[in-house]
This record gives structure tokens, C-alpha cells and sequence, in this order.
């Protein structure tokens, strides 16, 4: 983390748009984001943005009225909405109830909370995608 920036790739883009592969090399380094906290966190928020969604905020820090911050993996701040991606370590009994003592937090903030398993991102991105999409314009983005 930390070895480059989202602009120093910008730069090497531009430098190189006029090499083979210059263009599709510019899509993937826009696609770049220091904010996650895992590959598929990653791997989830590329496929979004790919799938037609905005691109959303990540680790979007959150102040409760309790004077509380969170931090949700993936946010659109402007519609609340909010992505959490559970990996296998969110199966442990104690992680399970601090996840889901945030999402009591963040839903009675004004929040709506998608969790998204890696099962689901593996097997049911389709869902995933009309799930999110569904919030997000229910909260009112229009594409």
C-alpha cells in the first residue's frame, strides 16, 4: 500500500495512450482504489462500477449522533447506501456480533446495509448488482 497513487497512474496512462493496449491500461488504473481493505473487496467494487453503478466511496467514514465512526466497506454517501463484503472471518460468533451491532447502528442512522458473501459475489453477482442497483435508486440515483 502506499507504492502509488491514483494520479501517478493517471499520468503513466496518458504518457502511454497511444501504445498498444494504452486505452484499456487507463480503464484499469481508474479502476484503482487504496481504500479496500481486501482483494475481493476489490474484486467487488470493480465488478459494480463495470456492472453501471457509480463508483462508490470506500471505508466512507461515518459519524453517528453517538459521536461513533464507522467505516463501511463500500459507501454511496450521498443515497446512504452502504456495501459490506463478509469473508469467512465474519463467521466467528464474536466478529458476527460486532457486525451486526454496526448494522443496527448504521441502519438506525438512515442507512440501507447490503452484505455481500463471497459466495454471492462468486455465484450470484447478477442478484448482487439488481440488489444494490435497487437501493441506490430507490434512494434516488438516476443513471
Amino acid at each position: 500500500m502506499g507504492l502509488t497513487s491514483r494520479d501517478a497512474l493517471a499520468e503513466t496512462a496518458s504518457r502511454q495512450a497511444h501504445r498498444p493496449g494504452g486505452r484499456r491500461a487507463a480503464r484499469v488504473f481508474d479502476l484503482a482504489d487504496a481504500g479496500a481493505q481486501s482483494p475481493p473487496e476489490s474484486q467487488l467494487r470493480v465488478r459494480l462500477v463495470l456492472g453501471g453503478l457509480p463508483r462508490p466511496v470506500t471505508q466512507h467514514p461515518v459519524r453517528l449522533p453517538s459521536g461513533l465512526l464507522l467505516h463501511p466497506d463500500l459507501a454511496w454517501p450521498e443515497f446512504r447506501v452502504a456495501v459490506e463484503y463478509d469473508g469467512q472471518w465474519h463467521a466467528d460468533s464474536d466478529q458476527l456480533h460486532r457486525d451486526r451491532r454496526r448494522l443496527n447502528q448504521l441502519v438506525a442512522a438512515g442507512w440501507i446495509v447490503l452484505h455481500v458473501t463471497g459466495r454471492r459475489l462468486r455465484h450470484d453477482f447478477p442478484a448482487v448488482l439488481r440488489e444494490i442497483r435497487t437501493a441506490l435508486v430507490a434512494r434516488g440515483w438516476r443513471r
